[in-house]
């Protein structure tokens, strides 16, 4: 079994190449503005933003854990705060963009004025509300439960410090499970009504239709590795009560399945399989050279959008 130092080393090497390639896809994505005036790169834009942030706050909690030092626990209440809104934020922003494919392929008539950039805005504040919900509901019992003194350290950050009461927990896991339901419903409701369309259509319109069903496929399963991760935290602080060995086994696991492992699909689902997309990150890769045969792909792309 890999030693806890070996365990550090390898996520760090995760970290930083996952890091990289979510900045380089952001770069790209505000290079040309097709893309930020367009409602799904401008959500997979956010969900990389949101994915970074995870990424760099849990990585800290991590390494703060294998160090030993204690950490301030305003410090802690920080990084609860952008991992915990961070965490829900994700699949929001997943099924938001499922719900954009399932209108582009099922209501093409109507994509233009459901998806346009006011739309994007309200769903913005839709995502947001619903994201820093349990956040808050933990935040208030919390401090209203405990001392207004934050002047002191605690050996080990997590999400549980928070959890003053029993009730509490079976709160965060009701909001968790509600949501989970919601959003498996809309991605159920979306791949069966693409499925119809991808069978009824012809052409161009069958090859479109197929390739926005894999995309939810996609979406689908990185969702599904998303809401397991909102479950996480209830089956960890059950097996904290018999074995803190085996509690540093399972957090570790979850970190890599439930956390790395859905980072990890973004970039293939719209910056590699998306061709307008990624015709801009290979130029901008190549900084610029072959720029003339790539402007002329890119205008191609553009036209056929």
């Amino acid at each position: 079994m890999a030693s806890d130092l070996e365990r550090v080393i390898l996520v760090q090497v995760l970290v930083v190449v996952f890091l990289s390639i979510n900045i380089m896809l952001i770069v790209t994505f505000f290079m040309k503005d097709v893309f930020y005036t367009t409602m799904r790169y401008i959500l997979f834009a956010h969900a990389l933003m949101s994915d970074c942030v995870t990424l760099f706050t849990t990585n800290l909690l991590l390494i703060f854990s294998f160090i030993g030092n204690p950490v301030h626990i305003f410090s802690c209440l920080v990084m609860f705060i952008l991992t915990s809104v961070c965490n829900h934020l994700t699949p929001l922003t997943l099924t938001a963009m499922t719900l954009e494919r399932y209108v582009a392929i099922c209501m093409p008539l109507r994509h233009a004025e459901l998806c346009s950039t006011r739309s994007t805005l309200q769903v913005f504040l839709i995502i947001y509300g619903l994201g820093v919900i349990p956040c808050i509901l933990i935040m208030l019992v919390f401090f209203v439960s405990v001392s207004s003194n934050f002047n002191k350290y605690i050996r080990f950050c997590a999400a549980e410090i928070f959890i003053v009461h029993e009730w509490q927990g079976h709160m965060r896991s009701a909001v968790n499970q509600f949501y989970f339901l919601v959003m498996f419903v809309i991605i159920a409701f979306s791949y069966i009504h693409i499925t119809k369309v991808a069978k009824a259509a012809s052409g161009e319109n069958r090859t479109s239709s197929r390739k926005g069903l894999r995309t939810v496929l996609l979406h689908g399963f990185q969702l599904l590795l998303c809401l397991i991760q909102l479950f996480c935290p209830m089956v960890e602080a059950a097996v904290l009560q018999t074995n803190i060995k085996l509690y540093t086994n399972f957090r570790y696991f979850n970190y890599i399945m439930f956390i790395l492992a859905p980072r990890c699909l973004s970039p293939l689902i719209y910056g590699v399989r998306d061709d307008k997309f990624f015709l801009a990150l290979k130029y901008y890769i190549l900084c610029g050279l072959l720029k003339n045969k790539f402007q002329s792909q890119f205008i191609c792309q553009i036209c056929h959008t």
